[in-house]
């Protein structure tokens, strides 16, 4: 009895820890949007909302940061990176989920231990070893880049989900003739939709918001991607914040649709990859 009457409560209580993180999450945004709205001589509380709409940020937004420049860049980036992440991901997954020897335990371990490496740590040395591959400034450069340190959790996420497919579906497939590209092509990989749009989630918002290797390894005004277009509405001298909000609203419209399109898929590849194997 005692249990059953405080069900209730307990769940009130999730339900109102939820409505305070999703405004914690909103609030952001909702300044965002009102700051991108008002013009730079209007200095009332970014809380309130703007007496009149004022667009010419995002015209401002467009012409002087070429954010749609940006986010064909970015897009090119991360589109080829997601390719490389998701395909090299699951490949390299398949026979570290089947074939449980110490080696594969070892080279987990290995993968693990990559993760909990800074990225900053390596910039210095990275950024030689780009020039003197002359992959500054290249799609191909950023997105070798992008995928080496993204490749990992990849890895991890695709080898929990497999370990959840029962192995009997692969005996199965080589008494019938199957070979094991067979298997893993025709039976393996369309299962693998919810992890794989949980890879893309999450590795597409990293590469799309990177900036730290953007910064250095795409120097070319013509290379520019959206957060280095944001970027350029700040200096030391003065700040246009309602142009860089515009820019920032404009930028993160193609990711937010992204997610509604992949958000059915997304909390059940989380939970099998990270919770189960």
């Amino acid at each position: 009895m005692m249990a059953a009457r405080k069900r209730p409560v307990r769940t009130a209580l999730l339900g109102l820890l939820t409505v305070l993180i999703g405004l914690f999450h909103f609030i952001p945004l909702f300044i965002s949007v009102n700051v991108s709205l008002k013009p730079k001589t209007d200095l009332s509380s970014r809380w309130m909302f703007p007496k009149e709409l004022f667009l010419k940020n995002f015209e401002y937004a467009a012409d002087k940061a070429k954010i749609f420049l940006a986010m064909q860049n970015s897009g090119i980036i991360t589109f080829l990176s997601i390719g490389v992440i998701v395909l090299v991901g699951a490949m390299a997954a398949y026979p570290l989920a089947r074939n449980r020897s110490k080696f594969n335990v070892r080279i987990l371990q290995f993968i693990l231990a990559v993760m909990m490496v800074p990225p900053l740590s390596m910039l210095v040395p990275l950024v030689t070893i780009m020039t003197r591959l002359q992959a500054v400034s290249t799609y191909w450069g950023i997105v070798l880049v992008l995928v080496t340190f993204q490749l990992p959790i990849s890895i991890f996420l695709y080898t929990n989900f497999v370990k959840t497919i029962p192995g009997e579906l692969d005996e199965a497939a080589l008494i019938d003739g199957c070979s094991r590209f067979s298997i893993f092509y025709k039976i393996i990989l369309p299962l693998l939709k919810p992890v794989t749009a949980t890879v893309i989630i999450l590795t597409g918002v990293a590469i799309w918001n990177d900036y730290q290797f953007s910064l250095f390894l795409l120097q070319s005004p013509k290379m520019k991607v959206v957060t280095l277009a944001v970027s350029t509405f700040f200096a030391q001298s003065s700040s246009n914040l309602g142009a860089a909000a515009a820019a920032a609203i404009i930028a993160v419209l193609p990711i937010a649709l992204l997610f509604l399109f992949l958000q059915r898929y997304f909390i059940q590849g989380m939970v099998d990859s990270a919770v189960k194997g």
